[in-house]
């Protein structure tokens, strides 16, 4: 693909407002995209963390080690505190926020996707942690849970495919406790120049062919990398978490913006 074609997708893709109808770079109908990205989950479940070392050079593991240490898990306490993490099937990052707790901490991990859930869940009992960590089918959008349930919604690199985001940022805020803390870290715009054509040059045509070498299907991640460029850049989304209702909102880009924690708290 030729670099003004990148630098055209660059310009025009980030617009929150078509997020719902937006299957990576093609529009599809109303309520059709959850189905969609559905399969594209049941696809590369079972690699998924090979999915995720390739489209960020295996840095993804590095930028969740920053986000549980952002979000500090008590490591003791007389109360129970509770984790929601949201679109993580596999449980990494559940896994991550439990062990930096010492094991104090208790995690729900909420995903749409059955097979990325049995995936987490063979994982939590091979690690001796089904206790500590469960696994719900649920959709972002509606999420099964009560007002003022956990401490903390943590949702990484599942954001983007999400069809109605103002509306699961709302169903973020609902099921915080007062002084509940939301963090998303997310693929983002890059800010650093040069680096932004390179990693462009990268994702457009390495990722899929390598997707398509390791698991013998390209597609799916090629409309992972198409998401990426769909999703608002930095402050457009930190306004959005403002406008569901977040307060003290910031972000912090890491490896030059190819990926961004966003922070808020409920209040």
């Amino acid at each position: 693909m030729a670099q003004d074609t990148f630098s055209a997708q660059r310009a025009s893709a980030r617009t929150p407002e078509d997020m719902p109808t937006s299957f990576g770079f093609t529009t599809v109908g109303e309520g059709q995209k959850q189905a969609l990205v559905d399969d594209v989950f049941h696809k590369v479940a079972g690699r998924y963390d090979i999915m995720n070392d390739m489209m960020s050079g295996g840095l993804h593991r590095v930028w969740k080690d920053a986000m549980v240490s952002v979000l500090a898990p008590p490591k003791s306490g007389a109360r129970s505190w509770r984790l929601l993490d949201v679109a993580g099937g596999t449980g990494d990052v559940a896994t991550r926020v439990v062990r930096r707790s010492n094991e104090n901490a208790k995690a729900v991990v909420c995903d749409i996707n059955e097979s990325m859930l049995g995936v987490g869940r063979d994982r939590a009992e091979k690690a001796g942690l089904s206790d500590l960590i469960t696994f719900s089918q649920g959709n972002a959008e509606e999420l099964p849970f009560p007002d003022k349930s956990f401490d903390a919604y943590t949702i990484a690199f599942g954001i983007r495919n999400v069809p109605d985001i103002p509306k699961a940022l709302r169903e973020a805020r609902r099921v915080l406790k007062r002084g509940g803390r939301f963090l998303c870290l997310e693929f983002s715009e890059v800010d650093v120049p040069m680096l932004d054509k390179i990693y462009d040059g990268f994702s457009f045509n390495a990722i899929p062919a390598m997707g398509k070498m390791v698991t013998g299907d390209g597609e799916p991640y090629r409309y992972l990398v198409e998401s990426i460029r769909k999703f608002p850049q930095q402050d457009r989304f930190a306004e959005m978490i403002r406008e569901a209702g977040f307060e003290q909102v910031t972000y912090r880009n890491y490896t030059g913006g190819i990926a961004a924690l966003h922070s808020g708290w409920k209040l």
